[in-house]
This record gives structure tokens, sequence and C-alpha cells, in this order.
């Protein structure tokens, strides 16, 4: 389960982000496409958290619907996944252009 490293590595930033103030909420971003299960990193918060700044903190996912354009007429529309045809030209190359992030967005701290 690659969660609990990615949870871990989301603990130590924003440990270090806190600057030695205890952390009572965490806001994460974690976009549909980036191959991240939201629920297995909110399992792993409360072992990843134990006896550090953030132990007993709130942990808010806000999870980012993929999008994606079309790189041969334009247009932007939904994405599932990386293969998904443009629905209005039936083109298969698109950028992404969200749904892939996995950021800390927000620290609440004392």
């Amino acid at each position: 389960m690659h969660e609990m490293s990615i949870t871990q590595s989301v603990v130590e930033i924003c440990d270090k982000s806190a600057g030695g103030r205890r952390v009572l909420s965490v806001t994460l971003e974690i976009g549909d496409l980036s191959g991240v299960v939201p629920d297995a990193v909110e399992f792993c918060f409360e072992a990843c958290t134990r006896d550090t700044l953030l132990e007993g903190a709130r942990l808010v996912i806000e999870q980012v619907p993929g999008r994606g354009e079309c790189t041969s007429c334009g247009k932007e529309f939904p994405v599932r996944g990386y293969f998904d045809p443009c629905p209005a030209c039936g083109a298969y190359g698109i950028r992404v252009v969200t749904g892939e992030e996995l950021r800390v967005k927000e620290l609440e701290v004392e």
C-alpha cells in the first residue's frame, strides 16, 4: 500500500511547515487521476501522526475531478482515465488539466 508512504511524507511536510506549533487540521487535495486512494490515506493518517505535532489533527480531503483538453479541437471535458477520447471530435490526444493533484492545500495550527 503506497498510501502509507505518501501519508508519511505528507505528515513530514506538515510537521516542518508547522514551525513547532501543534497542527489542528490538514487539508489535502487529491486528484481522481493521481492513483492515490483517499480512503486509504485517511486510514493511514492516524497511525502516521501518532507522537507528532499532528496527533489528533483533523484530516480534510478535497477530491479534484479529472479534466482534460483535446489537443485536436481544444474542447475541455471531464476525464475518468488517461485514454478517454474527446467527446466532441473522438480524438485520443488529451492534455490533463486537473486531476493529478496531490498537495497539502492548508494547515491550521495553534
